[in-house]
């Protein structure tokens, strides 16, 4: 609705994300806006988040200990609220009854102006309206004894054009209304001529502490003109039990750290048992959708300059394929200078804590989530027992700045990869590699790059056990060391790797120039590698295939045979010095001695047995004119018998006290060798990628970087939606059970059509979510107290991301011990889609809804299979209880109907996916295409069936309570946060073609720039 007219002052200049606070004078006749119009508060110059709580003041000292200081046990509960329902209202105009709603001002003095609150919903076509949605007052309320509160009834004429007028007002001091025995008035509404219009009802609802409290302070009466009103059973005090599963938004250490700007609703709603369900809607923004992006684009500036410099530590390579590494390298710098910039763009922001819908297309934020909430609802029902459901709301995740003219990631992904096939190898490619090649060459290089750490750290662990003299850490270390040393041996030993050592070689310029002027004398060409300082020797003089292979195979071979014969040499001579602590020699001196001096010998060697090459320099340099023959297996046995000579355990061993001197060379020469070996093998397969992606680099990194803003859109709501779980579930040992065995589900739901742009942004957005795959969590101890302690800290790479998430001591310490112990925890995402607005109506006459199919197929099979893996390893009670008659299988079997029954915008996809979601303890995610217009029709909706299915609310107001909220929730305030306007973007003509239970009411939508 549009504002109404007063005497007040405008506010004017509006942003989406500012919260403006606006102040009516008064009410006048010809007012033609629901709303009222407010005056600007005084200007805030610094805001951390955009608040827009239904009141921002603060609690008055004087009253504390009266009815306005609120429950203790729960901040979230209102100091003040009162529920309005009026009767024998009268119009004009006889032959009509009203369409009416209620304003409600205040003003405390010595304040002098009105203060527009909040309003009701309208009830249409009823002189004895009884309204849903109750008054609250929160604990940050300005109000006293002596505050003034103002109620004024108005009926709507017209509600799509917003034409109203006041029906009559009525004036109440809040002292009256406490120190009310029954906290209940009757007041007389009178209209501007002072002439009686009708009367209301104000009835309070009671505060308490005590668990064992639940009367209420004012009860609407039993019976207003003739109408029944059902009465209140329970009071809204929690017990300490039930307090200690719910945490506040506003006050609990986490959710405060990561979620701000909550703003909250109160609603009042009968049930079949003759009772109210109390509701509190409420609605937050969170920090993380800056925090996020800032830490992501930085890991993948870490990842690309990581890359580059593994291209330019390949050494000198043949001018064809230096050519190839500059191409490929600009492409990254290219990039990283694109999120260099990103990253300084996100650092300087300095504006709400979330992106409006408005800035979707804003380049410097694209990697902001946009329109990030998350959506909850607090039910109590008439047993006194409070049930929370969280939704997070987020725009759908798509790349909106890079436009959508050649299609989403899906399209873009398969016409990469049909590149790719067609893509004509280098001529200069020695060895042309598969598909698979290439996925096995990443998963080495990850494996080499953490193996070779772990070797290091646990050769570092050893040494300090021996300078200990500690047999039990020795040991224990010892058989560490060898798992981490064989599991990198297994890795190399692949002759993936060693014919990509061979391409490797081949491409350096000494290759090529052997090849221009071959021995006269000899058919065995000898090259030198600068890198490693070692010798190779190929056969054949003019052609690069007549390499031998198998001779290069045997050579990678032999090093890490050198690292296995190393690793061997310290597990016998760990065992002989145990051996001796056991049973201690004498007259050890000498030969303590001898091989003290065996062991300082070994230092000034040259370390020629860990080579692959084991002859002197002086030999090699000899046999380039009659070079050795192809070396085998026969090499090795010299290679043993030098290592034996340089303190294998044949040889006297050291006295326990010089446990160190004994081991330090040995663990030396490993660190050496496996060095040598995971360099050598990580610089092979940096090859096989620069090979493989040099026909395609321009698109391969264009569709990098789209995907990569897509999933980081999407790793943010997910980051939302699994601390706000975790938070409230954390004393559910059922649910921790479940996370830490199967993982965590998370179902996104999302209302995109099949046609134009939301068809490429279905498919940015089902992609990212599939890549969540990738993404785990890992449960930490904060180190602090304060906010930023709290906040996640993401690590990894685009091959997989852990997100480490710190809680406080007291939340960590109630976790379950596998949780504690650093268990990651995997993201178990599926996907549904129904596309409901009137270009899904052109995709389904005239268009294509197979990508939506698909989506949902995949997504059906992903979730049987995450029920049937919960079925083979979890009891049913780690589930929620429910009141549905309506078992799980059978949910899953009505949603694999309407998945398959090809009908059109067939809603009950997504509320059978919601159901089975929340049966299951996942995490809830809905989208559209800005997360502000048919999401609020969606999450308004879910609550409502909730409410229905689960608490009893009463059928036959089902619809009122379900315009209410549309009208008057939280979602109604999520559109001025994101447009500056009160209005859903919808137009008469859009709405025929919804389904029914998505169509807001008349007046609260309209055309709106979106």
């Amino acid at each position: 609705m549009a504002a109404g007219r007063t005497n007040a002052k405008r506010a004017e200049g509006r942003l989406p994300w500012e919260c403006v606070t606006a102040r009516a004078s008064a009410f006048t006749r010809d007012s033609t806006g629901m709303e009222g119009v407010r005056e600007r508060g005084g200007s805030r110059t610094q805001r951390p988040w955009s608040v827009y709580r239904a009141s921002t003041l603060e609690l008055s000292n004087e009253m504390i200990g009266l009815a306005l200081a609120g429950n203790s046990q729960d901040p979230d509960a209102p100091v003040l609220e009162f529920s309005v329902a009026c009767a024998d209202l009268l119009t004009p105009a006889l032959d009509r009854k009203p369409n009416s709603f209620v304003s409600v001002s205040c003003t405390t003095p010595p304040q002098a102006f009105w203060t527009k609150h909040a309003q009701t919903e309208v009830i249409e076509g009823t002189s004895n309206p009884i309204f849903l949605s109750s008054i609250a007052f929160f604990q940050e309320s300005d109000i006293n004894q002596q505050t003034q509160v103002k109620v004024a009834v108005y009926d709507v004429k017209d509600r799509s054009q917003g034409t109203m007028y006041m029906l009559g007002s009525a004036l109440f001091p809040v002292k009256e209304l406490l120190q009310e025995r029954s906290h209940r008035l009757q007041l007389e509404l009178r209209s501007a001529e002072n002439r009686r219009v009708g009367n209301i009802t104000i009835a309070a609802w009671q505060m308490e502490d005590g668990a064992d409290q639940r009367t209420a302070v004012g009860r609407l009466p039993d019976n207003l003109s003739g109408r029944t009103v059902l009465p209140v059973d329970e009071s809204l005090a929690e017990s300490m039990g039930a307090r200690m599963k719910y945490a506040s938004l506003f006050r609990d250490t986490l959710l405060r750290s990561v979620f701000g700007g909550t703003m909250s609703r109160m609603y009042r709603l009968p049930t079949t048992a003759g009772n109210h369900l109390r509701v509190l809607e409420q609605m937050a923004e969170s920090v993380l959708s800056l925090n996020v992006p800032r830490q992501f684009v930085k890991l993948l500036l870490e990842e690309d300059a990581a890359r580059v410099c593994e291209l330019e530590e390949l050494g000198e390579l043949s001018p064809c394929w230096e050519g190839l590494r500059r191409q490929i390298v600009s492409q990254y710098q290219t990039i990283i200078l694109g999120y260099q910039e990103t990253v300084s763009d996100l650092n300087a922001y300095r504006g709400p804590s979330f992106k409006a819908s408005s800035l979707k297309a804003e380049r410097k934020l694209e990697f902001m989530s946009t329109n990030l909430h998350v959506q909850r609802m607090r039910a109590q029902d008439e047993l006194g027992l409070e049930h929370t459901y969280d939704v997070v709301t987020v725009g759908a995740p798509a790349a909106h700045c890079r436009g959508f003219k050649n299609g989403g990631l899906r399209k873009l992904i398969q016409k990469f990869e049909e590149a790719k096939k067609h893509s004509a190898p280098s001529s200069s490619q020695s060895i042309v590699f598969i598909p698979q090649d290439v996925v096995r060459a990443k998963e080495i290089i990850a494996h080499v790059n953490t193996l070779k750490t772990q070797v290091g750290y646990y050769a570092e662990r050893l040494s300090r056990a021996a300078k200990e003299r500690s047999p039990g850490g020795l040991e224990r270390t010892l058989a560490i060391l060898a798992d981490k040393t064989r599991q990198l041996v297994t890795v190399c030993d692949s002759k993936l790797l060693a014919s990509a050592i061979q391409a490797l070689n081949a491409a350096r310029p000494e290759y090529i120039a052997s090849k221009a002027s071959p021995s006269a004398d000899s058919q065995h060409v000898v090259l030198r590698n600068d890198q490693d300082t070692l010798l190779a020797t190929w056969s054949g003089s003019s052609s690069r295939s007549s390499l031998h292979v198998d001779w290069h195979e045997e050579e990678w071979e032999k090093v890490w045979l050198n690292v296995d014969k190393c690793l061997e040499c310290i597990i016998q001579r760990v065992d002989k010095l145990l051996q001796k602590e056991r049973r201690p020699s004498l007259g050890g001196q000498d030969n303590t001695q001898s091989d003290l001096q065996g062991g300082a010998s070994w230092k000034g060697e040259e370390k020629r047995a860990f080579w692959i090459n084991p002859e002197s320099t002086s030999q090699a340099s000899s046999s380039s004119a009659s070079p050795p023959p192809p070396p085998s297996s026969s090499s090795l046995p010299a290679l043993s018998s030098a290592q034996e000579a340089y303190g294998c355990p044949g040889a006297e061993e050291a006295y326990p006290g010089e446990w160190s001197e004994a081991l330090y060379p040995l663990l030396t020469t490993l660190t050496e060798c496996v060095t040598m070996m995971s360099d050598k093998a990580k610089k092979s397969m940096v090859f096989l990628l620069m090979q493989d992606s040099a026909p395609t680099i321009a698109m391969d990194l264009s569709l990098q970087c789209r995907r990569d803003v897509v999933f980081c859109q999407t790793l943010t709501a997910l980051i939302c939606g699994f601390i706000i779980k975790l938070r409230n579930c954390l004393r559910d040992n059922g649910f921790l059970r479940q996370l830490y065995t199967i993982g965590l589900l998370a179902q996104f739901e999302s209302l995109l059509s099949t046609y134009g742009e939301e068809l490429a942004m279905l498919e940015d957005m089902s992609v990212g979510i599939m890549d969540l795959r990738n993404v785990t969590f890992k449960v930490t101890q904060a180190t602090g107290s304060s906010a930023p302690d709290m906040l996640p800290i993401i690590t990894g790479n685009r091959d997989g991301f852990n997100v480490r998430i710190p809680l406080p001591g007291t939340m960590f310490d109630a976790l379950p011990r596998e949780i504690q112990s650093g268990m990651l925890l995997r993201v178990r995402p599926v996907h549904f889609n129904v596309g409901i607005n009137e270009q899904q109506t052109l995709a389904e006459k005239f268009g294509d809804t197979s990508l939506q199919e698909t989506i949902n197929m995949e997504s059906l099979c992903r979730l049987n299979s995450y029920y049937e893996q919960f079925k083979e390893v979890l009891p049913e009670d780690c589930l929620p209880r429910s009141r549905s008659q309506t078992c799980l299988p059978e949910l899953l079997r009505f949603l694999g109907q309407n998945v398959h029954a090809r009908k059109n915008k067939n809603v009950d996809i997504l509320w059978q996916a919601a159901e089975i979601c929340r049966r299951l303890n996942g995490v809830r995610f809905t989208s559209c295409k800005s997360a502000k217009d048919r999401t609020a029709m969606s999450v308004t909706l879910e609550q409502c069936l909730i409410l229905q299915h689960e608490h009893g609310m009463a059928p036959q107001v089902f619809t009122q309570a379900l315009d209410c909220m549309r009208s008057e929730g939280c979602r109604r305030e999520n559109t001025v946060k994101n447009v500056g306007c009160r209005k859903y973007a919808f137009n008469s003509l859009q709405l025929k073609a919804f389904p029914r239970h998505y169509r807001p009411p008349d007046g609260t939508y309209g055309k709106v720039e979106t």
